[in-house]
């Protein structure tokens, strides 16, 4: 298909792209296990307070409700009859809204890095901190950035 559309060209571009995902990958599997936690407990407490009587039949309908609500999609097939409901609801949506920059934040700062390194040459090491668990040092760093703890060589 990129050979059709004569695409393959561009494949080198992409690179710093699919770079900067991989870096950030941890980040945001961490961003969305908390993601899928906050949609869980919001779902079981809005199935608690409307109950199957207002639509919210079961924890897994409850969650797809809260997954409509946070993204802003809101079909409004499910929507909250009860006063506590919708205050439940409100929090959810500004929970929503605060939480969506964050993984444009992860890539965005991963993409700036790898383009600095790219640019610059420079590449930060693997090595972990026994202490901290700070990753990126500098190559010839032989003390923690973070904590100053002792990095040993090769370690990872």
């Amino acid at each position: 298909m990129f050979r059709i559309l004569k695409l393959t060209q561009y494949l080198a571009e992409g690179n710093p792209l699919v770079t900067a995902m991989m870096r950030s990958r941890r980040k945001i599997f961490l961003f969305v296990s908390a993601l899928m936690t906050i949609v869980v407990i919001f779902a079981a407490l809005m199935y608690l307070i409307e109950g199957p009587e207002h639509g919210f039949t079961s924890i897994p309908t409850s969650m797809y409700w809260a997954v409509m609500i946070m993204t802003t999609v809101g079909y409004g097939d499910i929507a909250p009859q009860t006063p506590p409901g919708r205050v439940v609801t409100s929090v959810l949506v500004l929970t929503g809204y605060s939480i969506t920059a964050v993984p444009t934040g992860i890539y965005t700062a991963e993409l700036a890095d790898s383009l600095r390194d790219s640019v610059t040459g420079i590449r930060k090491d693997s090595r972990r901190c026994p202490e901290c668990d700070l990753v990126g040092h500098d190559p010839e760093a032989s003390f923690c950035r973070h904590c100053a703890h002792i990095l040993r060589p090769g370690i990872d």
